[in-house]
């Protein structure tokens, strides 16, 4: 499958580059039976909800894993941590001038500093002076089409309400529409929720670079789940509940477990699933989600589950309604 077959064209000023009021966001409702496509506001996603249904949220918590410095010879260098592996040293993406070496020292602010130990392909592994003074000196990890420098206000909204557990370097992002009170009244309605674990890498910004969409290989992303969340959406499930998906993310998870153990099993593991096209999806039902970047793995997943047709109308539908795209965007819910 061609992967330009996922391109589509995208005024730039539709890029979101700062974050509206938390909950205010549209809403693009997509019917899969019907094949209707309804315009909508966040607050509206309550009326397609029921009791019937389980909201499952990932609660990763977004590092800040940007950290720009110098090397030893003078030129700047950036790191995007990536995971860390032992208390010092940590995976990360460099980007410099010239690729650094073995044994490079590079200099942060605060005095913190760091040796460039190995390299795999594009990954390096660094080893910092001061595990305890890394997230100080890194920035929010704001995507590339965010063409800006981190703000204030980034540290707060490049987070979802119920973050928690520390580890992604990229925000669950159809999390970031919710705010404490919704899904309080939500919970009042009678709607379940659930929470699952899944530290986001800096995969989920990479296009597919390969022509055919086959040849492409995700970036393994860990994730953790708990008895008791395990055992609600199986349950939800056993029960003919409709498991809603709470972003991209979540969906990776639940549909990697259904895969490998044919339920929702509690525990740590890590997941490489790539979702195209042709995917059966035995858990999700109905998916909340972002507007993706094209030929990017998360249109893939979108369209594998909405349907490729039905999918790229509303997409040009969004566009033709001049919608709000990628990270800091609107909202889309797929049924």
């Amino acid at each position: 499958m061609n992967t330009l077959r996922y391109h589509y064209h995208l005024p730039r000023e539709f890029i979101a580059q700062y974050p509206l009021e938390r909950g205010t966001d549209r809403l693009l409702v997509v019917d899969r039976k019907t094949r209707a496509v309804s315009h909508r506001c966040f607050e509206d996603l309550k009326e397609y909800l029921s009791p019937d249904d389980l909201l499952v949220f990932n609660d990763t918590k977004v590092i800040p894993a940007r950290l720009l410095g110098r090397k030893g010879s003078g030129g700047k260098v950036e790191v995007l941590l990536v995971r860390r592996i032992t208390q010092e040293r940590w995976s990360c993406f460099l980007k410099a001038s010239k690729a650094p070496k073995t044994g490079t020292e590079l200099f942060f602010s605060s005095g913190l500093a760091a040796r460039v130990e190995d390299r795999n392909g594009e990954l390096y592994q660094v080893s910092f002076s001061d595990p305890e003074a890394v997230f100080s000196a890194g920035l929010v990890p704001l995507p590339p089409y965010i063409e800006r420098s981190p703000e204030e206000i980034d540290k707060d909204r490049y987070q979802t309400v119920y973050a928690r557990s520390e580890g992604s370097v990229a925000a669950p992002t159809a999390g970031l529409h919710f705010t404490t009170d919704y899904m309080d009244e939500l919970r009042l309605l009678g709607i379940g929720t659930a929470f699952i674990t899944l530290h986001v890498g800096p995969g989920t910004f990479l296009p597919v670079r390969t022509e055919k969409i086959e040849n492409h290989r995700m970036h393994a992303e860990d994730f953790f789940i708990t008895e008791e969340t395990a055992s609600t959406i199986n349950h939800a499930m056993e029960s003919g509940k409709r498991v809603v998906a709470v972003g991209t993310t979540t969906t990776r998870v639940l549909e990697h477990l259904m895969e490998t153990s044919g339920k929702i099993v509690a525990g740590e593991g890590s997941t490489s699933l790539f979702i195209f096209e042709g995917f059966r999806f035995k858990c999700v039902g109905a998916l909340l989600t972002n507007f993706h970047l094209p030929c990017s793995t998360l249109l893939m997943l979108v369209t594998a589950f909405g349907g490729f047709d039905l999918i790229m109308g509303a997409y040009r539908e969004a566009v033709e309604r001049s919608y709000r795209f990628f990270s800091y965007g609107d909202a889309m819910f797929i049924i």
